[in-house]
């Protein structure tokens, strides 16, 4: 089971509805096998370039950024699988928007695409060094298709 806290601190209304948020957020867990809970918060321009500079030392918004939960360890050093918190997202809306535009891609298509990529990231996975990349990026592809939306990453190869 999924319970997802969403919030909008954008101020936008033209946005995806919280079905399709959940949708995207249960297609890319669904591997997982314990209940998960996650916060989705859309934010402006400021909060989401303050995000960025407090958190990754870069000074412009970003269009997704992932929280991982920190949570401790159990006895023996094993994580303890069984929390549901996964963490946080924080998307910012006028960059998802303008993302979509500038890159042609549907509206839907890439908030599906940002929100899975955020998702994936709580679970752990990363696009670091090639390796990883090409695993969730593959991952990414195959979700996307899923729900009938084309490859994200077509355009840069």
């Amino acid at each position: 089971m999924l319970e997802l806290d969403l919030q909008n601190a954008s101020g936008a209304s033209a946005l995806p509805s919280e079905e399709q948020f959940r949708r995207w957020c249960e297609l890319a867990l669904r591997q997982r096998s314990a209940d998960s809970e996650l916060t989705i918060r859309l934010v402006d321009e400021d909060e989401g370039r303050e995000l960025n500079r407090t958190w990754r030392h870069k000074d412009y918004a970003t269009n997704v950024l992932s929280f991982p939960a920190d949570i401790p360890d159990g006895p023996g050093g094993e994580p303890l699988l069984d929390i549901p918190l996964l963490g946080d997202l924080v998307i910012c809306v006028p960059v998802v928007e303008r993302e979509a535009q500038e890159q042609a891609k549907t509206r839907e298509a890439h908030w599906a695409h940002l929100v899975i990529h955020g998702c994936l990231h709580l679970l752990g996975y990363d696009h670091i060094d090639d390796d990883e990349a090409e695993e969730m990026e593959t991952l990414e592809r195959d979700l996307l298709s899923e729900l009938g939306h084309a490859d994200p990453y077509a355009a840069d190869e």
